[in-house]
C-alpha cells in the first residue's frame, strides 16, 4: 500500500480520512436539482455538459473530446451518436434526449461553435478542449451546490447515473452492458455494484 509521511516523518496511508471506492451515481431528485439550478443561473455550457454526460454515459476522457460533428448532422443535433472509446478502442452508441439536444443547440449557438470544433473548448491555450481535471472540478461545483459531499462523487458518478437508473427499472444487464460499452458482462455487474443489493432484494421477497 502507498504511504505518505506526516510532519513527524511517520508513514500514514495515502487514503486516510478520504472516501475511496466506487463513486455513487446521482439520484433522480439530485439530477433535477442540479439541472434546475443550472437553468436558473443561465449557465448554458454547464447545462449542456451535464445533460450530455448523463445521456452519453461516457468516460470523462471521451466526453471532453466530443466535437460538434460527433453529435450533429449539419445544424441538427442527432438523437443518437457513436464515439470510439479511448480506453477500449471500441465504438459505443448512446442516445441524446430532446432536452439534451435543446441544451446543446443553445450552447453551440451561444459559443459560436463550428462543425469541426470541440463541443467544450478549453479557456486555456494549452488545450483545445476542457481537460478531465477541469471536468472533475466543474462536477465538484455541481454536487457541492446541492449539499452533497464532493469527496464522495466523481466523473464516474455521471457515467454510472443513467446506467444505474436503467438497470433499476429494467433489470436488463445486457442492455446496460451495451450502453456502457463493456466487453464483458461481469464488468457491468462490478461497475454497477448490484450483486449484493439484488441478492438482498430477492431474499426480502422470499418467504420460508
Amino acid at each position: 500500500m502507498n504511504h505518505i509521511q506526516d510532519n513527524q516523518g511517520k508513514r500514514i496511508p495515502w487514503n486516510k480520512g478520504k472516501l475511496v471506492g466506487q463513486k455513487p451515481p446521482l439520484k433522480l431528485k439530485e439530477i433535477w436539482t442540479i439541472r434546475i439550478r443550472l437553468q436558473l443561473a443561465g449557465n448554458i455550457r454547464d447545462l449542456a455538459l451535464f445533460n450530455l454526460a448523463i445521456d452519453s454515459k461516457l468516460r470523462s476522457c471521451d466526453l471532453v473530446k466530443i466535437r460538434v460533428k460527433d453529435i450533429a448532422n449539419g445544424t441538427t443535433i442527432s438523437s443518437r451518436a457513436i464515439v470510439m472509446q479511448q480506453k477500449t478502442n471500441r465504438p459505443v452508441q448512446f442516445e441524446i434526449t430532446e432536452q439534451t439536444r435543446e441544451s446543446i443547440s443553445k450552447w453551440i449557438d451561444s459559443a459560436g461553435l463550428e462543425y469541426s470544433d470541440y463541443l467544450f473548448k478549453s479557456r486555456f491555450k494549452t488545450s483545445a478542449h476542457i481537460s478531465t481535471r477541469q471536468y472533475a472540478r466543474i462536477l465538484e461545483g455541481w454536487v457541492t451546490q446541492i449539499g452533497l459531499n464532493p469527496a464522495a462523487y466523481g466523473t464516474h458518478s455521471m457515467r454510472r447515473t443513467k446506467a444505474s437508473l436503467i438497470y433499476r427499472r429494467t433489470k436488463n444487464l445486457r442492455a446496460v452492458q451495451l450502453l456502457l460499452g463493456h466487453a464483458k458482462l461481469e464488468s457491468t455487474v462490478r461497475y454497477l455494484g448490484i450483486e449484493v443489493d439484488d441478492a438482498l432484494e430477492i431474499a426480502e421477497q422470499t418467504e420460508v
